[in-house]
Parts: structure tokens; C-alpha cells; sequence
């Protein structure tokens, strides 16, 4: 990995938990910011006992989403606590991260005016469920509820059954992306545009996943149309499913001209080929269970590994449903440098998704995982704010870190 990355120089103080702060957070450090990760004492981040976790007791979780971040501990409940953030910002922050409920960070006087007369270039990143006002704002939020609220949860399900979830928080994470790239074009306007002035951006979950909802709005609005869930299908975007073989499923996407009619001669439906009425998406999306079931009589008889060469060589877009293990045996994935290994506390290896997107001079990267709770409170609070070695044993002893 480069020494230079794109941006070293921007630090950044983290004070929310679990998953929808810290995962922009994460995006930042993995391109060179310096994060400063504040958690309670005692406890942590949640994330660091949550899904499967090391000998140590660690969430492996955590050691992935935590990486190249500095952890100290202050309790925020506390004044003293909250004086250590604000000698933080005096120290020079560009960005505080922050995901409690709205009205927390006003209660404990670390609210946007709070913060902007301590350092007015300073820029607050507020992630919560629904944003910071509105009717619902001091509704509780997690991923799921977002997910549902925004519509998203409504389609993901086989016609007539429940929804199911995606498996991972999506929800949090698209709200992280999301709050990452705002965070980056506040830096742009003060720094670049020249204002010098920092600003609250306000990243509500639910938003974040109905910004992702395509064109489910303008159909509703000028068509009336609410559009239903079609399992593994995508509505109005024809032949795109996921299909049956002889020892699983593949996903199949042929959705142009030129592709549709390679694989309807490849399935050995050259009449679906040449049928005008199919010459067109629209005309395809009509006809979606015919041309699904003309696809499936195909690969059903077929081995996955055997349909997806076929596929392959007609170059129809198409690609197995892998699990982690197949991912991690993936000679392309392996080749495109996604499984960096970094040391765990022990001293064995961990493998981790590698930061993305790539950039070709100033690459993203990852040089430590997630620490130890308070792993930095020396080096930040002695170095970075002159802490001497008293008054540190003192707010050790006051378990205000």
C-alpha cells in the first residue's frame, strides 16, 4: 500500500455506536483519515461482543469494522467525559461523527452550536433512524425498521410470502455510505470552495435506503403503480431472475436485445429469439413467467458449474450464488487483492474485505485491526491533548475512562 492516501491530514472523532456511524467511519480511515473512535469505558462499542467471536473474546466483527481507528474511552453521561470531547475538537477535528438519538448530543451540550463556538470550520455528521426533526425524529431506528419503512423490506419477498431480510444490516450501511460521501463534499465546499465554515449534515436511515429505491416513486406518482414483490426477479427488467439447476441456482441477467436473443438460442429457443414481440424489454416484461420457464427447462437439467460455462461461452451475463467459502476460494477475488491479512493481538492473521473502491496513486488500505478498548487513550490524550500522566491515573480512577 501507498504511504500517501487521499486523505491523511482530515481527523475525524467517532462517537456513535454499533454499526451506521462507525461504518462511515471505517470508510474514512480505510482512505487515510485519522479517526479517533471514543467509546464507553467498561463496555465499548457493542459491536465488540456481537456475531462470532476470537479466543480473546473479541468480535471478529469488530476487528474488521474497527480498522486503523484510534480507541479511547470517556464516558459521555459524565461532564468530565464530555470535556474530553470537547479538548478533542479544540485539538483540531474537521469532522464529529455522531448516531444517538436525536436531541442527546444537545442534552449533553455538544450539540451543533455547542460545538461550532468551540471550532465554527468544524462539520457534524448526525445519523439517526428518521433525521433530526420531522414527527418522528425521536423514534428509536435501526436498520430493519429503515429498511421497511423505506419500502425496501415490501419487495423482498416471493409473491404472497413475507418479507425476509437481507441477512446483513443494509440499512446502517447505505446511511454510513451515504453519510461518508456528505462528509466528503462539506470538507470540498470549506476547504476548496473556500468558505471555511463547517455544517451539520443530517442522514436519516429510512432516506438513505429510499434514495436506493429507483424508480418506485416516480411509477407510483405519474402511473399509480405500487410495485410488488417478485422474488428473485426484477420487475420490468426481463429475462433477470435467479434460476434452478441440478444441485442449486444460478443468477442469470439478459436483459438487453443482443443478449436475450444469445440466450434464447443458446437454450435452444431460437422461435423466443425471433419473436418480434419480444424484440423490445417491454415487450419481454410481458411475457416475464413465459421466458423465466422457457429458462429454467434449460438449466434445470444441468449441473451449475456446466449451465454457467455454457453461459459463459455465449457471453450472457450470468454467475453463481456463492457463500463465503466460495468467495474465499475465488481465484478472481483472490487476484483482485479482496482478502488482505492483517495481525490479531495473538499474532495470527486475519483475513478482512479490503477497502473499495481502488484508486490507482492514492490507494485505500488498512494497516491495523480493530483495537483494544482504550488501546489509544495514551498516545491521544497524553500526545494529541498534553494529558499529564496524573491527571490521567485521576479520570482512570473516576472510571470517567
Amino acid at each position: 500500500m501507498s504511504d500517501s492516501r487521499p486523505l491523511q491530514g482530515l481527523t475525524v472523532l467517532e462517537l456513535g455506536q454499533l454499526l451506521a456511524g462507525p461504518f462511515c467511519g471505517f470508510m474514512l480511515a480505510g482512505f487515510g483519515a485519522t479517526v479517533i473512535k471514543v467509546e464507553p469505558p467498561g463496555t465499548g462499542d457493542a459491536i465488540r461482543s456481537w456475531r462470532v467471536l476470537d479466543d480473546d473474546g473479541t468480535s471478529l466483527w469488530w476487528r474488521s469494522l474497527a480498522r486503523d481507528k484510534y480507541s479511547v474511552t470517556a464516558d459521555l453521561r459524565r461532564e468530565a467525559g464530555r470535556e474530553i470531547v470537547r479538548d478533542l475538537i479544540r485539538s483540531g477535528v474537521d469532522v464529529v461523527i455522531e448516531n444517538f438519538r436525536p436531541g442527546r448530543m444537545e442534552a449533553w451540550d455538544l450539540g451543533p452550536d455547542d460545538l461550532h463556538a468551540i471550532d465554527p470550520r468544524v462539520i457534524l455528521v448526525r445519523i439517526s433512524g428518521y433525521g433530526q426533526d420531522g414527527p418522528y425524529a425521536a423514534r428509536p431506528g435501526f436498520a430493519n425498521i429503515a429498511e421497511a419503512f423505506a419500502g425496501f423490506r415490501h419487495l423482498t419477498a416471493e409473491p404472497g410470502r413475507p418479507p425476509v431480510r437481507g441477512g446483513v444490516s443494509l440499512g446502517d450501511t447505505t446511511a454510513g455510505l451515504h453519510a461518508a460521501y456528505a462528509t466528503l463534499a462539506a470538507v470540498y465546499e470549506r476547504d476548496v470552495g473556500g468558505s471555511g465554515k463547517g455544517q451539520v449534515i443530517d442522514v436519516a436511515l429510512y432516506e438513505s435506503m429510499f434514495n436506493m429505491m429507483e424508480s418506485l416513486l416516480p411509477e407510483y406518482d405519474r402511473k399509480g403503480v405500487v410495485r410488488q414483490p417478485t422474488g428473485g426477479a426484477l420487475p420490468g427488467i426481463v429475462p433477470s431472475n435467479t434460476y434452478a439447476c441440478i444441485d442449486g441456482r444460478i443468477v442469470i441477467g439478459a436483459n438487453s436485445t443482443r443478449l436475450f436473443v444469445a440466450l434464447m438460442k443458446l437454450i435452444g429457443r431460437a422461435d423466443l429469439a425471433e419473436d418480434p414481440t419480444l424484440a423490445t424489454n417491454d415487450g419481454r416484461s410481458a411475457r416475464a413467467q413465459l421466458l423465466d420457464e422457457a429458462i429454467e427447462a434449460w438449466t434445470s437439467t444441468r449441473a451449475c458449474a456446466d449451465a454457467l460455462e455454457a453461459l459463459r461461452d455465449a457471453e450472457v451475463p450470468s454467475g453463481p450464488i456463492n457463500t463465503i467459502a466460495d468467495i474465499a476460494a475465488d481465484p478472481h477475488v483472490q487476484a483482485r487483492a479482496m482478502m488482505p491479512k492483517l495481525p490479531l493481538p495473538s499474532g495470527d492473521m486475519l483475513r478482512v474485505p479490503a477497502v473499495v473502491p481502488k484508486m490507482s496513486r492514492t490507494p485505500p488500505g488498512s494497516r491495523w485491526l480493530g483495537p483494544e478498548l482504550g488501546e489509544h487513550n495514551l498516545e491521544i490524550y497524553g500526545t494529541r491533548l498534553g494529558y499529564d500522566r496524573e491527571t490521567l491515573e485521576a479520570l482512570r480512577e473516576a472510571e470517567v475512562i
